[in-house]
């Protein structure tokens, strides 16, 4: 069922709607590729869903997409796991992403801030520069494509040029933000073997340094594939014996040679969570990244050369590649390396003041708590700029909309998205054409054929279902690393409906189009066939001031009963008593339902995450029904240890 009245929050106003690129692309599309000309976004994504070969042959034609070598057809084989896009087609990803430094020679490619909150730019023609030398030394070190080329970077313009002359090569980039221990970066890093490595000497992380050479010693140690290590003197030490210095390598004067590469060619390894063994590494190509991003940012994030792209994120997360990828559009992206609330709550909000970003992307937690700390963006900042506030990694619960609409502007256009590192994109979110409801995602994306199903693969409307895709996307995995029959990648997303991507969320698609995300489906909250997501209970259970976070479990009883425990880590000075004890409940019971009253309310002190900030519910859940830690969850994809011990000692006391 829809969150909210029929009313929507935000409505784009005739002018706004016309200047739109997608609205101009679907006239054009209308024009060219029989796309239909009235009926507004829901019509245009029922075609590109519908006539999924002519809706993509359409969107490389709209972008301009280089092909050195023509597609025979757009779609050979259809099946998923296993489509096949484009075959026959090269082209190179850099080559496009380095475009604008033809006609914009001079303008920011990149603005680069760190905590002092100054911006500072690298032109189109300096980025192009340092990606060609970079390409040319990577040759001379017998990097050659299909290689993998790895950075233990923090998201500095630095990693930028070495993802771009990576790919530029035609090998394949990998990286993460180093804030990983040594264990988690290994664990993903291993698995690929990388011949070079990109690392720093240290981070500047709240006002601290953090010196991370002994890491960088050990990587050396553990990948003995390495050919070549090239440090970044980020904290202005001295490169280590061995290592090769970021300057010598980036200062000559020379042409990028983009290789011609298939299609279906790999870009880049990401990593799932990987709650349980080794991380996912998530293969994607070339050209499926190309348009799928084109697409993405181009039409529905509505991103063009006018635009500044800030979006907060590490290079440990899908989200700073797809923000590298707002250089595909000729946009300048926004670089922030640092905390996102040093030196206080109100920090990404400067950022986006300082940079005049027209589109500020970050997490619903990071707005949860610029809410709770009292933060007034439009009050203590120009955001005249900002046109979009877009946000992900959870659901944006209805008070975060209304938030944003109150604090920062009425005329604000507020995106929540949802997709996945698995697609490095997103399934459903942003439609500048379209209204924004309160706890809504706006509509599915073009080329998606998003649905909710019921456990027998019937589609719903107005009730809780799978959020699967029923057509392959071009950046859905080629393959994963190290997994020659393809059971692991079968596994992850086809077992369940064959032929048909389930992802493993609740949602639920409404009957005016728009879409609602509720937790994840693997620890979906079922009392007496009444289904919750989690995030649900959070967004309830967090507007109590005396709560910090919260994490809530749904356990199926050996006995056929079900035991629901809400773990609740309180802000300091709060006190788990009866009044506050009530408070919890009465919240849920009125807000929520009776039925997902928790059992128990157990004072935990702290919730654990994954490195890339999501809480761990699957984990803890094996904890509890009794599975041995080593088992239950994969050590190296976990921010604080420690706080899994609480989780196992009360499972050892229960039974």
């Amino acid at each position: 069922m829809p969150t909210d009245s029929f009313q929507p929050l935000w409505q784009p106003d005739p002018g706004r709607i016309a200047r739109a690129r997608i609205t101009r692309f679907q006239a054009w599309a209308a024009e060219h590729h029989g796309a239909p000309a009235e009926g507004g976004y829901a019509a245009l994504q029922r075609w590109s869903v519908d006539d999924l070969d002519t809706f993509w042959k359409a969107v490389t034609e709209w972008f301009d997409v280089r092909f050195s070598h023509p597609y025979a057809r757009v779609l050979g084989d259809r099946s998923m796991p296993g489509a096949q896009w484009f075959p026959e087609a090269t082209l190179n990803y850099a080559e496009h992403a380095l475009r604008a430094a033809d006609t914009r020679a001079d303008e920011p490619a990149l603005l680069y801030v760190d905590e002092t909150h100054e911006p500072r730019p690298v032109t189109w023609a300096e980025l192009r520069r340092q990606v060609g030398s970079l390409a040319a030394e990577l040759r001379a070190l017998g990097v050659r494509p299909g290689d993998r080329v790895s950075g233990y970077l923090p998201n500095v313009p630095q990693a930028v040029v070495a993802l771009l002359a990576t790919a530029a090569v035609g090998a394949v980039w990998t990286s993460c933000a180093p804030d990983f221990g040594a264990r988690s970066v290994l664990d993903r890093f291993q698995q690929v073997e990388p011949v070079v490595l990109f690392t720093v000497d240290g981070y500047r992380y709240g006002g601290k340094e953090h010196d991370r050479r002994d890491v960088v010693t050990e990587l050396r140690r553990e990948l003995p594939t390495l050919r070549a290590v090239i440090h970044i003197p980020l904290l202005g030490t001295e490169a280590p014996e061995g290592a090769l210095d970021w300057s010598a390598l980036t200062t000559a004067d020379t042409e990028p040679v983009f290789e011609q590469v298939p299609f279906d060619h790999p870009l880049w390894v990401l990593y799932s969570s990987g709650t349980t063994g080794l991380p996912k590494a998530i293969v994607q190509s070339q050209g499926g990244i190309l348009v799928e991003h084109l697409k993405q940012l181009g039409l529905h994030c509505d991103l063009g050369p006018e635009d500044r792209f800030f979006w907060y994120t590490s290079t440990g997360w899908m989200m700073w590649n797809f923000l590298v990828s707002g250089l595909l559009t000729g946009t300048t992206i926004v670089l922030y390396d640092g905390s996102p609330g040093y030196p206080d709550t109100g920090a990404q909000w400067r950022i986006a003041e300082r940079t005049k970003a027209t589109l500020y992307g970050t997490s619903a937690a990071y707005v949860m708590a610029c809410r709770k700390a009292d933060v007034h963006p439009s009050r203590d900042f120009d955001l005249s700029s900002v046109q979009c506030v877009a946000t992900t990694g959870s659901p944006l619960p209805p008070d975060g909309f209304r938030w944003l609409h109150d604090e920062v502007r009425d005329d604000l256009w507020i995106a929540s998205v949802s997709g996945g590192t698995d697609v490095c994109s997103c399934f459903a979110g942003a439609v500048p054409t379209l209204p924004v409801h309160v706890g809504e995602l706006q509509a599915p994306c073009l080329g998606t054929d998003l649905q909710s199903w019921d456990p027998n693969g019937g589609p719903l409307v107005d009730e809780v279902g799978e959020l699967v895709v029923t057509n392959p996307m071009p950046s859905m995995p080629i393959h994963f690393w190290n997994d020659p029959d393809g059971s692991r990648y079968h596994d992850s997303y086809f077992d369940t409906y064959p032929g048909v991507w389930r992802h493993g969320d609740w949602i639920t698609v409404t009957s005016r189009g728009s879409v609602v995300i509720h937790g994840r489906s693997d620890s979906t909250l079922n009392r007496q066939g009444v289904r919750m997501g989690s995030a649900d209970i959070y967004e309830a259970v967090e507007r109590l001031p005396e709560i910090r976070e919260s994490l809530v479990i749904g356990i199926e009883q050996p006995d056929g009963g079900y035991w629901m425990p809400l773990f609740v880590h309180l802000a300091p000075g709060a006190v788990l008593d009866e009044a506050l004890l009530s408070r919890i409940k009465q919240t849920i019971r009125e807000q929520l339902s009776p039925r997902h009253v928790p059992d128990e309310i157990i004072e935990v002190p702290g919730v654990p995450h994954t490195l890339t900030g999501k809480r761990i519910e699957v984990p803890v859940k094996r904890l509890l029904q009794g599975t041995p830690l080593e088992k239950a969850v994969n050590p190296g994809s976990i921010d604080n240890l420690d706080l899994l011990n609480f989780y196992e000692d009360l499972a050892r006391k229960r039974a």
